[in-house]
């Protein structure tokens, strides 16, 4: 705890004010830990702090859901867009999109890591509770893309479960075969043969 108050303080003496996403990942890592610690902990004293946090969480919960209660359309898009508010208003079961356009942005979000590594990934849609998404390998991806397309998958069913908990799972959409390819020449042949 004394690492996390350490780090407030100084991003708060630095001037910065605001957390960056590495700063708010590791305080949730941090927060993970001590939480276990605390549900591990005989005695009635870990349960209390169990309890308070829970407590803490639902009323920050209801915060955010009034804040949304009074917000605009453009509001309630801008605070979707930050990725910890994201989180917390899906968190709090209070998020105003649809579970469907929540994944379809985070598969947007992953577009162009994936992109990088030679592949392609692109949201296909909602079958009963699937999510469903399009993966290409692409020519150069194989290996280079960290692993292949499972990897690639995981990673994208990790997102998008993330960002839409709603769905059951996320599975990609088989790739179609491509199309014979028959060369003109041998089509010609086979024409004058007759």
């Amino acid at each position: 705890m004394a690492d996390v108050t350490a780090d407030v303080t100084a991003d708060v003496m630095a001037g910065i004010g605001r957390l960056d996403g590495p700063a708010v990942e590791a305080r949730l890592a941090r927060l993970d830990s001590l939480l276990e610690s605390l549900e591990s902990a005989p005695g009635p004293l870990g349960s209390s702090a169990v309890e308070a946090v829970r407590l803490l969480t639902e009323v920050y919960g209801e915060a955010l859901a009034r804040v949304l209660d009074g917000a605009d359309a453009s509001l309630a898009e801008r605070l979707a867009d930050d990725e910890l508010l994201d989180h917390l208003m899906v968190l709090h079961d209070i998020h105003p999109d649809s579970p469907e356009c929540r994944a379809a942005r985070a598969v947007e979000r992953l577009r162009p890591a994936v992109r990088e590594r030679g592949g392609d990934v692109e949201w296909a849609g909602v079958e009963g509770e699937v999510g469903r998404v399009r993966l290409a390998t692409g020519g150069g991806c194989g290996s280079g893309c960290g692993g292949g397309t499972t990897e690639v998958t995981d990673v994208v069913r990790e997102a998008v479960l993330a960002a839409a908990p709603e769905l059951a799972d996320v599975q990609p959409v088989p790739e179609a075969p491509a199309p014979a390819f028959v060369p003109l020449d041998s089509l010609r042949r086979s024409q004058e043969a007759r």
